[in-house]
């Protein structure tokens, strides 16, 4: 690619791109889940209507039926619908804190690697401290502390997971920043607000749009965790995480039902946005080559 990132935005380049990503079979089975699970969770209940607000005991704990596909929960939800409101929210928490991890991390790191010198070994000083904290006690003890709805849960999962972005992003800037065409900006008399947001973020995105993948993944897995534990949003609103635990207490009970929709949902849903981020990383190498 030339020095001045020409290449980088060039049709053939990303062509190449899209070619290489469409011929990963996983990709597509991961993309094609990831679309299912949306429409699933965001559409499906405008087909498929279910009260989900009021408890009604007269119909709980039913085994599957025809007028109940997945069967009712303990406090007379039916499961399908109760599967598809977790699901809206497990996918916007997702989606929600991923954005935020990657926004800060990207921020952070490249302000970090550009800079260089002393601010940049203290700001990733604060990075590796951060990150000597196990992680799941950061995660715990913030939500035990501030989660009481959605967006809180979304702040709390997004700033515990920057600190990965931000030790990526830092280390592409490292790179890009002794590159010829950074330097001439420089004697040009562009500032670094310039250099930053001009040719240092732009050329990091196949970096953040893979990691913001993962991010996604990881962010369901918090959430779900932090449900599973008792941390989370409080009902009626529900997410998978919260099903799974709460059909874990009534699994041993002989209520089978109430358990393996939300785990078959978290795995499938993990493991397809893994999927993807494995196949654009892949695919985005071709970048990496044509520099």
């Amino acid at each position: 690619m030339p020095e001045g990132g020409e290449g980088y935005s060039s049709g053939s380049v990303w062509r190449l791109i899209l070619a290489v990503f469409l011929e990963n079979r996983l990709a597509i089975v991961g993309l094609g889940l990831i679309v299912f699970m949306v429409l699933f969770c965001f559409v499906g209940p405008l087909v498929y209507h279910t009260q989900q607000v009021f408890n009604n005991p007269n119909i709980a704990n039913l085994p599957p039926s025809a007028h109940h596909p997945l069967g009712t929960d303990p406090v007379g939800y039916d499961m399908l619908g109760r599967l598809m409101l977790g699901g809206q929210s497990s996918l916007e928490i997702g989606f929600a804190a991923a954005l935020i991890a990657v926004g800060i991390g990207v921020i952070w790191g490249a302000t970090a690697g550009l800079a260089g010198g002393v601010v940049d070994a203290v700001m990733m000083r604060i990075v590796d401290a951060l990150l000597a904290i196990p992680f799941l006690f950061a995660l715990i003890l913030l939500g035990a502390i501030f989660t009481t709805s959605i967006p809180e849960l979304i702040i709390v999962i997004g700033l515990v997971a920057w600190l990965v972005p931000a030790r990526l992003v830092r280390g592409e800037t490292l790179s890009l920043r002794v590159r010829e065409y950074v330097q001439a900006v420089r004697v040009m008399g562009g500032g670094s607000g310039r250099v930053l947001l001009r040719h240092i973020i732009p050329n990091t995105v196949g970096t953040i749009v893979v990691n913001a993948t993962f991010q996604v993944a990881d962010a369901i897995i918090f959430v779900a965790t932090l449900s599973f534990l008792g941390i989370g949003v409080p009902p009626p609103a529900t997410n998978w995480g919260g099903e799974l635990s709460n059909g874990l207490s009534y699994f041993y009970d002989g209520y089978w039902w109430l358990i393996y929709p939300a785990g078959i949902a978290i795995v499938l849903t993990v493991v397809a946005f893994n999927f993807v981020g494995d196949a654009m990383r892949d695919a985005l190498e071709v970048r990496l080559q044509q520099r």
